[in-house]
C-alpha cells in the first residue's frame, strides 16, 4: 500500500510546528527574562522600605517561581496543547508527586514558618539544625550559614525549625562568666580586689548591669571566684579572651597562685618475707 504525502502539505505542517516552537521558545526566553526582571525590582522597592533582607529575598524565590510557572504554561498553549487539560494532569501529577516529596514540601513550609515567626534574620550568629555560623539566607527550602572559618553550611527548613534554635545575636548585651581559682594560702581579699580592678578598668564592660565577682565555692585544692560581667553581643569573645589572659598575668606579678590538679606519688620498699627469714 503506497501512502502518497503532499510534498506542500508537510512543507505547511512543518513551517506550522516550526512557528510554534520559535514561538514557545521565544515565549520561554523573554518571559524568563521578564520573570528575572520584575523580581529585581520587586526586591528593589522591598529594600528600600527597610524590610528584612531574609524576607526580600525569601519573597522574591517565590514570586519567581510562580512568575515561571506562568510563563511555560503559556509555551505549552502556544504549542497547541490543552491547558486547561494540561493543569488537570499536572495537578493529578503534582498530588503524587507531593505524595512522594513530602521532605520537601516539608522545608517549604518550614521556610514560610521562619519566615513568619523571624526566629532569626539575615547576619544574626545562630546555632540551629546541628551547625553553628552567621546566617547568610533563607531560601524557599533551605537555609544557608556561613561558619567562623567559613564554611558554607545549607541546612533543610524543617531541620532549622524541628530543633532548637540558639540565637546569639538576638539581644545587644551578652554576659561573660568566667571561673578563676587561687590558692587556700593566698590572700583572698586581694585576689577579690584584683578582679574587680580588672573589671573597672575595661571600657567594654558595661556598667549596667553590675558586674559580679564572688567567692563561689571552696573546691577540693582552690577557692573558685566567679566573675559575671556584661558585654555587647559584638564584645564577648574579644572580652571574654581578654579577662582569662589579663587575670593570669595579673596574678602572677601579685604573687598569687592558680591551683592546677597534681597527685603526690610515695613508693614504699616492700621485703620479701622468705628472702628475709633466709638473711636471718
Amino acid at each position: 500500500m503506497n501512502i502518497e504525502i503532499d510534498p506542500e502539505q508537510l512543507q505547511a505542517i512543518a513551517l506550522d510546528w516550526g512557528g510554534r516552537l520559535i514561538a514557545a521558545i521565544l515565549i520561554l526566553i523573554v518571559g524568563k527574562w521578564i520573570a528575572g526582571s520584575i523580581r529585581r525590582v520587586f526586591e528593589r522597592a522591598l529594600e528600600a522600605r527597610k524590610v528584612d533582607k531574609t524576607i526580600v529575598s525569601f519573597l522574591g524565590n517565590l514570586g519567581y517561581m510562580l512568575l515561571m510557572t506562568l510563563v511555560v504554561l503559556m509555551a505549552i498553549g502556544k504549542l497547541g496543547v490543552n491547558t486547561t487539560s494540561f493543569v488537570a494532569v499536572v495537578g493529578a501529577a503534582g498530588l503524587a508527586v507531593g505524595l512522594a516529596l513530602q521532605g520537601s514540601l516539608s522545608n517549604f513550609a518550614s521556610g514560610v514558618l521562619l519566615i513568619i515567626f523571624r526566629p532569626f534574620k539575615a547576619g544574626d550568629f545562630v546555632e540551629a539544625g546541628g551547625a553553628a555560623g552567621i546566617v547568610e539566607e533563607i531560601q524557599v527550602f533551605c537555609t544557608k550559614i556561613r561558619t567562623g572559618d567559613n564554611k558554607a553550611i545549607i541546612i533543610p527548613n524543617s531541620g532549622v525549625l524541628g530543633g532548637n534554635i540558639v540565637n546569639y545575636s538576638a539581644k545587644e548585651t551578652r554576659r561573660v562568666e568566667l571561673i578563676f581559682g587561687i590558692g587556700y594560702d593566698d590572700d583572698l581579699r586581694k585576689a577579690k580586689a584584683l578582679l574587680q580592678e580588672i573589671i573597672a578598668a575595661d571600657e567594654r564592660i558595661l556598667k549596667d548591669p553590675e558586674s559580679l565577682v564572688a567567692v563561689k565555692e571552696l573546691a577540693d585544692s582552690s577557692v573558685n571566684f566567679v566573675v559575671r560581667v556584661w558585654v555587647k553581643s559584638a564584645d564577648f569573645w574579644n572580652v571574654h579572651f581578654h579577662l582569662v589572659e589579663t587575670v593570669k598575668l595579673r596574678f602572677d606579678e601579685e604573687g598569687i597562685s592558680i591551683p592546677y590538679p597534681q597527685r603526690d606519688v610515695h613508693i614504699h620498699q616492700v621485703t620479701d618475707s622468705s628472702e628475709g627469714a633466709k638473711a636471718a
